[in-house]
Order: C-alpha cells, then sequence, then structure tokens
C-alpha cells in the first residue's frame, strides 16, 4: 500500500488517489469514487466536523 502521509492536508481525493487512485480515480469507477465520498461526508456530519474541500480524486 502507498503511504498516505505526503497527501494529508491536500483533502479526502488526495487520499483515495494515494490508496486506490489506480483503480477508481480519473473517471475509472466514478460510482464507486461518489459512493466512497458520500460515506465520508456522513461520517464528517456524525462527528460534527466539516468535510473539507478536494473530496474527489
Amino acid at each position: 500500500m502507498t503511504n498516505v502521509h505526503s497527501v494529508i492536508g491536500q483533502g479526502f481525493g488526495a487520499t483515495t488517489r494515494a490508496i486506490n487512485g489506480a483503480v477508481e480515480c480519473d473517471g475509472k469507477k466514478p460510482d464507486l469514487v461518489q459512493a466512497r465520498i458520500n460515506y465520508y461526508t456522513q461520517y464528517c456530519s456524525q462527528f460534527g466536523v466539516a468535510p473539507g474541500d478536494n473530496l474527489s480524486c
């Protein structure tokens, strides 16, 4: 697995790209990317924190 430390602070989309970008990003699996974003924003809402910018890869 790729280390995501270098993308922390660049948004959730950068984390997704670092972990699974070759499979999901750049239009390869838009439904999967959107589902991941939806889960992330739901978790953020439950914790009362803002999801931030750059959610998509």
